[in-house]
Parts: C-alpha cells; sequence; structure tokens
C-alpha cells in the first residue's frame, strides 16, 4: 500500500529536531523507553495516551483519476509534553502550548513540510488538553491531530 504518512512522520521529527526554540525539549519519533530526565518532550506519531492504543496515524484514500494514481487523507497524531517537579498545572498548561505552537509555526510556514507543493499539505486540524497532578507533579499534554492530504 503506498502511503505518505511514513515521510509526513520523518519531516514532522527533523523539523522538530531542527528548531532551536526547543532545543530543551526532547523531539521523538513515538514513545520512547529512555532514562532522559527531560520534562518536555513533542512526541511525533503517538496518541498521548501510555495506556492507550499508541495510535501514530491514520489515513483513508480514493482515486484522484486512473491515469495519476490516488489522493490519501492523512491524520498524525503529534503530542506535546510538558511536566513539572511542582504543581504549577498552569505552567505546565502553558509550556505544552509552547510546545505546539512550533508544529503550527512550521505547518503555517509550509504546509508541504518539505515533501513539495502539490504533494502534502497538512495543518493542524484539532486538538485536545489533558492535565494531572502526578506524583513527578504537574503535567500537560497538548494532543495535535495534524491532518492534511497528499498525492500517492
Amino acid at each position: 500500500m503506498g502511503s505518505r504518512v511514513p515521510e509526513v512522520i520523518d519531516a514532522l521529527v527533523a523539523l522538530g529536531a531542527a528548531d532551536p526554540e526547543l532545543d530543551e525539549v526532547q523531539v521523538s519519533d513515538g514513545p520512547e523507553v529512555t532514562d532522559t530526565s527531560a520534562l518536555d518532550w513533542l512526541i511525533v506519531g503517538f496518541d498521548g495516551d501510555p495506556n492507550g492504543d499508541f495510535q501514530a496515524a491514520q489515513t483513508v484514500g480514493g482515486w484522484t483519476d486512473f491515469g495519476t494514481g490516488r489522493e490519501e487523507q492523512f491524520q498524525v497524531m503529534v503530542a506535546a509534553v510538558a511536566q513539572r517537579g511542582d504543581t504549577d498545572v498552569r505552567a505546565a498548561r502553558m509550556r505544552a502550548y509552547e510546545i505546539g505552537a512550533r508544529v503550527e509555526a512550521w505547518l503555517r510556514a509550509d504546509p508541504s513540510i518539505g515533501l513539495g507543493p502539490g504533494q502534502v499539505e497538512a495543518a493542524i486540524e484539532a486538538s485536545q488538553l489533558t492535565q494531572d497532578q502526578t506524583q513527578q507533579g504537574a503535567q500537560a499534554v497538548l494532543l495535535l491531530t495534524v491532518a492534511g492530504r497528499a498525492l500517492t
């Protein structure tokens, strides 16, 4: 099955890793097992639920015409996670939105995310915020749905 989703995920991870405004953020391609003490994360291809089904992306498609292939509509999950060592949930929430704003900035600057105008077009379609007080302090998870279309 032809899909551009792997390329979209790779492009988002690369943009995160190269963004100087995310220097103190751990950028990850899916959930990682790591011993890092990072408090802030941008996880591309993760639904934000460590107890869930770890959904990374979904697609639907249809034919554009018989000669040129098909158009794929995709949704890629991206989680902006901010953790604190204290109970200041407002600070965690604000930080999660700062991290998420970087993703929005990339998509506004180049909706093709470097994969070619007319080939891929993406934007943030939806977001969902969860907040929690954990043993390690306040945590906010901003789940972004990066949605778009691509020619395959």
